[in-house]
């Protein structure tokens, strides 16, 4: 039995099917096909021989023996073990022999192909001998290999999961504005936006074709900061406030009275645009207490990930953290993850009496194991290597489905999350976006340090929100 290759486009949401040894025949062949990306020499780069990947562009790929092993010998090798590992046999495969050949090289923009076919069967030992074969899009053999594997002693299903980019190294904004430009622009109103960066913010967001800004702020203070950084203002709409307190409430009426879809932070504190949030006279508290998700993306991480909440609840007990976890989880759902792996972060990956972060941790899954938290994998508590480290995972002796692989992580309070995120993106050149939720509205909300592309990425996770909310409200 043949299948064709799968291309990435058609994997996205896809139900992976392992098969058992019983289940597979002589002849039994399946091929996947990647094309090799400027991103894919970067991670290998920076993950396996610590070099910058910023220092890794098209003419070095071109000009440098050293990326011939990661292109060959290590992404060829990955799209070998992806097929094993998710097709034939699939999930639970264990490897007992592997031998490669390689032919010729591949450079960025090539596409390989690799076929494995299954060519003996070892009943006693459930061992299967395939043949594998990658070539290029010129039909060049470019890798062989000789595989025995043990196949999988139970059947495993899982769906293929997955979340948008919001910056990798390169165009990392530009595909997220990609993934939402068939959504129509929502009205947003910017709180304040009496600052240059805040200002550009929610022009270029309009720009974009992601809001149509409606921008609630003292207008003589306003037109000054356009004229002063040379900004068009056109055709916005001005909503007349004479200071930044008003502009809060303002704003929070305009949302509570449903005739904007989002909020988003200017130049004003966080808790003073939140006080008015969460006013009785807005109307946009929900069931859920408000929560902040720093959506990330950083080079030496395989994927985006979900911090929390690292900018509104300061020290949050077990109720509150239950409803941060939430509210993360139905972010996640949002951009295409269906069932996220969450890791509760402590210090260490024990329960430990003393550490009340851990005690909460093993609390919130309990309250996952009866049902109370839905929609996701949770495991804590975890250390934050463990958390994102298969390899510090497997030397510590953690046996999880989260462990290694965490799509959100949890931390235990402000000051942690905070530091965290910070340190992330100043000293690992991670990339954020901010939202909050848990109000019957998305909040944009970006501390008055954060760049340009980290305003313009949370824009669009909040259109995400936003039309998400139109069928399903808060």
């Amino acid at each position: 039995m043949t299948e064709p290759a799968l291309p990435p486009a058609a994997e996205t949401g896809r139900l992976l099917r392992n098969r058992l040894f019983e289940d597979l025949r002589i002849g039994d062949s399946v091929a996947i096909e990647r094309t090799l990306t400027l991103e894919d020499v970067q991670f290998f780069a920076l993950q396996f021989a610590g070099i910058d990947p910023r220092h890794i562009d098209a003419e070095f790929d071109a000009a440098a023996d050293l990326l011939d092993v990661f292109t060959r010998g290590m992404w060829g090798g990955s799209l070998l073990a992806a097929l094993l590992g998710t097709e034939l046999p699939g999930l639970g495969t264990q490897c007992h022999a592997l031998a490669h050949r390689f032919h010729a090289p591949l450079k960025v923009g090539d596409t390989l192909t690799v076929r494995a076919t299954v060519q003996g069967l070892d009943p006693a030992r459930r061992l299967a001998r395939l043949a594998c074969v990658g070539t290029n899009q010129a039909g060049a053999v470019v890798l062989e290999a000789d595989a025995e594997v043990v196949a999988p002693a139970r059947k495993i299903e899982r769906a293929m999961q997955s979340l948008p980019e919001v910056r990798q190294a390169s165009g990392g904004v530009r595909k997220l504005l990609d993934h939402v430009r068939r959504m129509a622009p929502i009205r947003v109103a910017v709180v304040h936006p009496c600052d240059e960066l805040s200002l550009k913010a929610a022009l270029d967001a309009r720009a974009a074709g992601l809001i149509e800004p409606i921008l609630v702020a003292p207008p003589d203070k306003l037109r000054a900061v356009a004229a002063q950084a040379g900004l068009d203002l056109g055709n916005a709409v001005i909503e007349a406030v004479p200071h930044s307190h008003a502009a809060a409430a303002r704003a929070a009426e305009l949302a509570g009275r449903g005739e904007v879809e989002a909020l988003m932070k200017g130049s004003l504190h966080t808790d003073e645009l939140m006080a008015a949030v969460l006013s009785s006279a807005a109307g946009l508290r929900t069931k859920r207490r408000v929560s902040h998700c720093f959506l990330m993306q950083a080079p030496a991480y395989p994927r985006p990930f979900i911090i929390t909440d690292a900018a509104i609840n300061i020290a949050p007990g077990l109720d509150e953290k239950a409803d941060i976890v939430r509210n993360a989880i139905d972010l996640a759902h949002v951009i295409g993850v269906a069932e996220p792996r969450v890791a509760i972060l402590a210090a260490v990956e024990t329960v430990n009496p003393r550490m009340p972060a851990t005690l909460d941790a093993a609390a919130l899954c309990k309250m996952a194991d009866r049902g109370q938290i839905a929609g996701a994998l949770l495991d804590g508590p975890l250390a934050f290597d463990n958390a994102v480290s298969a390899a510090a995972a497997r030397i510590k002796g953690i046996e999880s489905e989260v462990a290694g692989q965490a799509d959100i992580l949890v931390v235990p309070d402000l000051e942690s999350g905070n530091m965290l995120a910070k340190q992330l993106e100043y000293m690992g050149n991670a990339s954020s976006a901010g939202i909050v939720l848990g109000a019957k509205v998305p909040i944009v909300l970006t501390s008055r340090a954060d760049s340009h592309e980290s305003r313009i990425a949370s824009c669009a996770i909040a259109l995400m929100l936003a039309h998400h909310y139109r069928s399903s409200p808060p």
